[in-house]
């Protein structure tokens, strides 16, 4: 009955022609032509309306083949050609809906997930403590974990609150530092810390990893992901509206509704197709002398496919990267993807893990290596960079204690520069650390291997010496590439050239451009005669070159991030080779869907000739348009699949999950400072 209202006139015309065939059967054969013929003609009267419409507004299509092609079958007398015509324009919607439902599974199923409801502890609220509302930082600390990550205030870590106290609200109610709880099988409603003391979830609508992956206090939790089988305990760390489930929601209706080039393109192929479709039916005519060939022709020229089988090909390719954590934000991205030839990459983060690990402090003067260190981590603290967890991370494995800042501002992909006790403390490059403190030596480093220097009250205090070893996939990924078609790899990076070099010669880039700042990245983009050109970057720095590139893929982007807001699509996870995945993918779409077009066009015409040569009855050559619709969609629909090669393939013994997202304290945010 739903279908039946969904699509009344499917239902109105089965309805009509059962009555035809009944009159038909009964003895009835005029009553039975009149009805259908009036029926028929009145269906094309609707179909006029908006076709008339749409050519006025400049916009052709092939409604006028079928409308035609009903009015000459009821003309001849082949009124049952006539329905079943109508039948078939009607199926059409109903077939496309499917076929497009079906292409958007993978992208709708993520939207039915949104959480409405959330479980908050009243009273569990904390503030996110250390950063005022206004970005500058004070020294405040925040409540509700201890340093492991576990709850203070009273409450067990086996997801269970001790004075059952908890409300049911809307997500979009919960605010940074509440505190909620995610019963067993429910998706987690907003990202979050964990706080109890282990749990496992299930990311394959997010990442699409398979297998649950395990989670200890302290670990970021992502919205969207399921809860395994025990309750869990969490601690909120952003709104609902800068969630990453959120984040990737908006991305997939903007994506869903997007249209792709090729399909415009599709359009514009019915004005050549309706002209020879009317050009074999007037030759049919005019050889037999029977105007019963015209109709016969076009009651086979009603492609159906030319609307249809591009757009459920589009929608199948994004429901595809969608399910292997990539979403691309509109279609037509699709069809730029598959014609990459240049790739460019940022380094830190991108072409490495971007958790860079001190080699070694080397200190200048009377400073000794805890100093250097402690008052580089000090400062660091104030800083968004990447480098900056790392060298926190060292000063607290050696059990170093930070100071608090008066003032701390960092400059980006520069440095930072606070002040402790009355000392002004400059971390960054070596240039921008000489401008405060003069004698800076720059220090010697091994392959790989780069600096971050520190300047202590206008002393030069010595060096940290950090390591950034390449990704594993990025050797695989960039053969990929390759393998697709990608004559020029490029390596954009801030780094020293020494640095640049090394890691471009061990992962096989052609290009490297190093101690570039934003707008040196964005001319060097512009600049790459090879298009299209795909830039691949993971920080706030790259979000103008995303912009400015042909296609901007951004990786392991976060919440509403300025790279993911610029990127044209956006990996989920932190996994290099996704940006190779998403280029097959593009590839096998527009393949399928030319080839779906081509088939359908191909078909017809065969059909078209071999109706005007008098072979293929009106009644015969309505049903065998029916089978031609039915191959090109389920054609079109090849697109969900990964083709001969699957994409994203892990590597042999690589564990599940291993390349999973970050903690959202830890995702790289800016690549650019060495």
């Amino acid at each position: 009955m739903k279908l039946l209202l969904r699509y009344p006139l499917v239902a109105g015309t089965i309805t009509a022609l059962l009555a035809v065939l009944i009159l038909l059967l009964s003895g009835q054969p005029l009553i039975a032509q009149i009805s259908a013929s009036i029926y028929a003609l009145a269906v094309a009267a609707y179909l006029a309306v908006g076709m008339v419409r749409r050519l006025i507004g400049g916009q052709w299509g092939i409604d006028i083949l079928a409308v035609t092609a009903i009015a000459s079958t009821v003309l001849v007398g082949e009124f049952i050609a006539s329905m079943i015509i109508v039948l078939m324009m009607a199926g059409g919607t109903a077939l496309e809906d499917y076929a497009a439902g079906r292409a958007k599974k993978e992208l709708t199923s993520l939207l039915e997930r949104v959480p409405q409801t959330a479980h908050r502890e009243r009273g569990g609220s904390t503030s996110a403590a250390g950063t005022n509302t206004d970005g500058t930082h004070s020294a405040g600390t925040s409540t509700g974990t201890n340093t492991a990550g576990t709850p203070t205030d009273g409450s067990s870590a086996d997801g269970t609150h001790t004075n059952g106290q908890q409300e049911d609200v809307a997500a979009t109610e919960v605010e940074v530092g509440d505190i909620l709880l995610v019963r067993p099988g429910e998706v987690v409603p907003l990202d979050g810390i964990l706080l109890s003391e282990s749990g496992s979830f299930d990311e394959s609508s997010l990442t699409g990893e398979s297998l649950p992956v395990e989670r200890v206090a302290g670990d970021g939790l992502m919205s969207g992901s399921l809860n395994g089988e025990a309750a869990v305990r969490m601690q909120v760390t952003a709104r609902m509206e800068d969630s990453q489930y959120s984040r990737i929601v908006a991305l997939v209706k903007e994506a869903a509704d997007s249209k792709a080039p090729m399909v415009r393109l599709a359009d514009r192929y019915a004005v050549p197709f309706t002209a020879l479709a009317y050009a074999l039916g007037a030759i049919g005519w005019i050889v037999s002398g029977s105007p019963a060939r015209f109709a016969e022709v076009l009651v086979v020229a009603t492609p159906c496919p030319l609307l249809i089988a591009a757009p459920v090909a589009f929608l199948g390719g994004m429901s595809r990267a969608a399910r292997g954590g990539i979403i691309v934000k509109y279609a037509g991205v699709l069809e730029q993807l598959s014609r990459i030839r240049t790739v460019a990459f940022d380094k830190t983060g991108t072409l490495t893990y971007g958790r860079p690990s001190l080699v070694g402090v080397r200190a200048a003067g009377s400073f000794t290596e805890d100093e250097v260190l402690g008052l580089a981590a000090s400062a660091e603290q104030y800083s968004s960079h990447v480098l900056a967890a790392s060298v926190m991370d060292a000063a607290r494995t050696r059990g170093l204690v930070f100071e608090s800042a008066t003032e701390a501002t960092e400059f980006a992909t520069h440095g930072v520069r606070a002040r402790f006790d009355g000392r002004d403390v400059v971390v960054g490059k070596p240039n921008f650390v000489a401008e405060a403190a003069p004698g800076v030596v720059e220090t010697e480093l091994a392959s790989g291997e780069l600096a971050i220097y520190v300047g202590v009250a206008g002393e030069f205090a010595g060096s940290l010496v950090m390591s950034d070893p390449i990704r594993q996939e990025t050797r695989r990924t960039l053969a990929e590439l390759r393998e697709l078609g990608v004559t020029r790899t490029v390596m954009l990076t801030g780094d020293a050239l020494a640095t640049a070099e090394h890691i471009a010669a061990e992962a096989g880039l052609t290009d490297v451009r190093a101690e570039c700042l934003p707008p040196d990245k964005v001319e060097a983009v512009r600049a790459l005669p090879l298009r299209p050109v795909m830039m691949v970057g993971d920080g706030v720095n790259d979000a103008p070159v995303l912009a400015v590139a042909d296609v901007g893929i951004a990786m392991g982007a976060r919440g509403s991030t300025a790279a993911g807001e610029s990127a044209d699509v956006v990996i989920i996870l932190d996994d290099l080779s996704k940006a190779a995945s998403a280029v097959r993918i593009g590839q096998r779409t527009v393949k399928v869907a030319l080839q779906s077009i081509w088939i359908g066009i191909a078909l017809s015409v065969a059909l078209m000739v071999a109706a005007a040569a008098g072979y293929i009855p009106a009644i015969a050559g309505a049903l065998s348009q029916e089978l031609v619709d039915l191959a090109t969609i389920l054609n079109a629909l090849r697109a969900l699949s990964p083709g001969r090669k699957a994409t994203g393939a892990k590597p042999p013994g690589q564990k599940a999950g291993a390349t999973g997202p970050l903690p959202a304290s830890r995702q790289p945010r800016s690549a650019e400072r060495s």
